[in-house]
């Protein structure tokens, strides 16, 4: 098949560890770089309104937060912060800038907000920047095993555009605590919860790790997002996290944006000693904004002659909360391994289950045609609470998420028609055996591309339920004789019986007068009873599903869990367990609600 590209391979967005003591700033670099301000309007000023450091999302604690409440034109707060200082060429990527300590670069804005401003003096677009990077002297956030940690902030990307901002590069991100200590990047890990190069608006989440070049890892590109569109990033202040979640097998890293879901990345995509290295340990949080470098030369290059000097990186507050182990149930995907089927498949013999095998690397397609569906069957009826779609780059823009108890009634319990691929995580509700995907409108001129469908939710309590088959229109195969019509096994009493006649097979059927959602059967079974039998639901009395199915019956009372949309239901035997036919005092059906929904 295919491969389709997101755009341009981007560049490692590592910048090697430089010691705060570093500094190379002098008063004739303040100097020139507050010359080089003068006169330049390129973006509007903060706003003066500040928000509040978010309050931690449930079940989470707050660990460590900055709100940047400081007086106008200060620097850093040193015993949080520090400066990472000194030319650009010396990070590894390529950038061209000067990194200083100047409160021309780094500043408060006595509004709640610290910015970091990239300064342009001279002729040479290529040459004359100075700009602003810190980083925490805390290196101790993270995930303890079986917990989870989320780092947050609020902040606004430079006010610039693709016609005046070639070359910017702003980012929000953290490296492994074991950088400090040796270990050599990328094997340390590096996570990029935000980055925009050249004022695209948008966004990449990257992992960094392995070895470099290439390995597990594909470095220095990393794993990642890809280019996601932050609409109005530039203008405002959004907020971007990354969540380090260890209290679920597998692990996995997942990266929002104003609190959206944007993509997820599994342990499962390296091998477990690369993850370990890379996620296993604190981290320290790093805000800096470049000019020029890999990753903007990858997207057309800059600075150039339109570039505009002035852009702010403005931070408005950062947060790290932590769930501890135990505070998080693990998730279980109960997708993973179910018999999965679909409506087509790109190549013969086509792998729908590819999509429910927990395998992030083997991936499902289909034709290149509307509509298509991806269906696995659960085994029995859940109560589901997410269903997360993991698209390879053939997504579906328009598609919705579909539950059945008997795979000919669907229920809509998620839709849209404005899809965009990368990781679409669902939170649903509602109840059913069978979920699907079902396309509408491809978002490529491809088919459908799944790298897994995973669901999460509980079994569905089947002990419950009304009976609705009381006194219900029922009809039989045969019957033994005038004393043992069918009606007798739905009339409430256990003094009457139905029997049949002594042939196999012999069948008994109850109309509910409506499509109902089938939970439980309870069989009361005289001493001729079936050894072999199955219970069927059906919507029209003529295609039949079968819920249950024994070769071992053993008579007495038995109740059977059942999840179908169903109007009528039959037992239907195949074998008798004695000499005689089949009987029944009671035939009753459950349901847990009265109609189809």
């Amino acid at each position: 098949m295919h491969d389709p590209q997101h755009g341009p391979d981007r560049k490692r967005r590592f910048r090697g560890w430089t010691a705060a003591g570093t500094a190379l700033t002098t008063v004739a670099l303040v100097a020139v770089t507050a010359v080089a301000y003068a006169g330049q309007t390129p973006q509007l000023a903060a706003p003066a309104a500040v928000a509040a450091v978010a309050a931690p999302p449930a079940g989470f604690t707050l660990t460590w937060s900055d709100d940047f409440s400081a007086a106008a034109g200060t620097g850093i707060n040193t015993g949080a912060w520090k400066y990472d200082t000194g030319p650009g060429s010396s990070f590894g990527t390529g950038e061209i800038e000067t990194m200083t300590n100047s409160t021309a670069n780094v500043f408060h804005d006595g509004n709640g907000h610290l910015v970091l401003r990239a300064l342009h003096s001279g002729t040479d677009p290529r040459a004359g920047w100075t700009s602003g990077r810190i980083e925490t002297q805390a290196a101790t956030y993270g995930a303890e095993p079986g917990g989870v940690v989320r780092m947050e902030s609020s902040l606004q990307q430079p006010n610039v555009t693709t016609a005046n901002g070639a070359g910017y590069w702003p980012a929000f991100w953290m490296l492994g605590s074991t950088l400090r200590t040796g270990t050599s990047w990328p094997t340390s890990g590096e996570i990029d919860i935000m980055e925009d190069i050249n004022g695209r608006s948008s966004t990449f989440g990257t992992l960094h790790c392995g070895v470099n070049p290439g390995g597990p890892c594909n470095e220095s590109t990393g794993l990642g997002s890809g280019e996601r569109p932050c609409a109005g990033c530039q203008t405002g202040y959004h907020t971007y996290a990354v969540e380090i979640d260890r209290s679920k097998s597998p692990e996995e890293i997942r990266w929002y944006l104003d609190g959206a879901l944007y993509f997820t990345l599994p342990a499962t995509r390296v091998d477990a000693t690369t993850w370990a290295n890379a996620v296993h340990h604190p981290f320290f949080i790093i805000y800096d904004l470049a000019i020029g470098g890999g990753f903007p030369d990858a997207f057309g290059g800059g600075p150039n002659a339109a570039t505009i000097s002035g852009g702010q990186l403005n931070i408005d507050w950062v947060a790290v909360y932590n769930k501890g182990p135990g505070t998080v149930p693990p998730s279980t995907n109960i997708a993973q391994g179910r018999p999965t089927t679909a409506s087509s498949s790109e190549n013969a013999p086509g792998c729908p289950s590819c999509a429910t095998d927990g395998n992030p690397n083997t991936r499902w397609s289909s034709a290149f045609s509307d509509p298509q569906w991806l269906q696995v069957d659960l085994g029995q009826q859940y109560n589901l609470t997410n269903v997360r779609l993991d698209w390879e780059a053939a997504y579906g823009k328009a598609y919705k998420i579909q539950v059945s108890n008997d795979q000919v009634t669907w229920v809509d319990i998620a839709a849209t028609t404005t899809g965009d691929g990368g990781t679409d995580s669902w939170a649903v509700s509602g109840t059913g055996r069978y979920v699907r995907m079902y396309g509408t409108q491809r978002g490529t001129a491809y088919g459908y591309s799944l790298w897994e469908l995973s669901i999460a939710g509980t079994p569905a309590t089947n002990t419950g339920g009304t009976l609705v088959s009381q006194g219900k229109p029922t009809t039989a195969s045969s019957t033994e004789n005038a004393g043992t019509p069918a009606a007798n096994a739905t009339d409430g009493s256990t003094g009457t019986r139905w029997s049949s006649a002594f042939s196999d097979p012999q069948w008994l059927r109850v109309d509910l007068g409506a499509v109902m959602n089938v939970n439980k059967v309870v069989l009361n079974w005289e001493a001729a009873y079936a050894k072999a039998f199955q219970v069927q639901t059906s919507v029209d009395g003529t295609t039949w599903t079968t819920g249950y199915s024994t070769t071992t019956g053993t008579g007495g009372v038995q109740t059977l869990s059942l999840s179908a949309s169903a109007r009528y239901v039959r037992v239907y035997g195949t074998q008798r367990a004695t000499a005689y036919g089949y009987s029944l005092y009671e035939f009753q059906v459950y349901a847990m609600t009265c109609c189809t929904p």
